[in-house]
């Protein structure tokens, strides 16, 4: 069996996981979206096209040089993630590779990927990162920081705000994390309910 056969049958199983999952959902929408992300940090560019040539439509890396080292020889079309922390010295690569940046974490940094934004003439779509859990060794804002970092992002007209994330606790039972994460469905409910119409 090809390492692209195996890896299309993997993808075939993860949508069948989400497919499932999606079907025993009982605190929100079933209609909402779900994007298929593959995280292809350390993978080679050959199992990211075999991925692609899959219908995986969606790359998440880490690290925004490897991500531009990858593109070169890609030869796919595809949604770029970056999921990983960012330095504000890597934000202009980082604007020009990535459509969505999943892990802003500071003021300081919502502002210089709009001023790179600004310069390459392009809207940035970013995700806020919320660290809810309150870990030490985890990247995000805490939720009382919130308020002042939509104020300022609402400010900036360069970034586009798409929603936030949250990386839970390395629990032992993934059971454990609900709580975290229907934590965090609220929170982006009530602040989609305060946009203005």
């Amino acid at each position: 069996m090809s390492e692209g056969t195996m890896i299309g049958e993997q993808i075939q199983k993860v949508r069948a996981e989400i497919m499932a999952a999606r079907a025993r959902r009982t605190h929100v929408s079933k209609d909402a979206p779900v994007e298929l992300i593959a995280v292809t940090k350390n993978h080679p560019v050959e199992a990211m096209q075999a991925a692609i040539d899959a219908g995986i439509m969606n790359i998440g890396e880490n690290r925004v040089q490897e991500a531009l080292d990858k593109a070169k020889t890609l030869e796919r079309e595809v949604k770029w993630h970056l999921i990983g922390h960012l330095q504000t010295n890597k934000v202009k690569h980082a604007v020009r590779q990535f459509d969505l940046i999943h892990s802003v974490d500071s003021v300081r940094l919502a502002q210089e990927i709009n001023k790179a934004a600004e310069k390459f003439g392009k809207v940035q779509d970013i995700l806020v990162q919320i660290n809810l859990a309150r870990e030490e060794t985890k990247s995000g804002i805490y939720r009382e920081e919130l308020d002042e970092m939509l104020a300022v992002i609402d400010a900036l007209h360069a970034i586009r705000l798409q929603g936030f994330m949250c990386i839970a606790p390395n629990y032992d039972d993934v059971q454990e994390c609900r709580p975290l994460f229907r934590a965090m469905y609220e929170l982006f409910q009530q602040v989609k309910e305060c946009e203005p119409r």
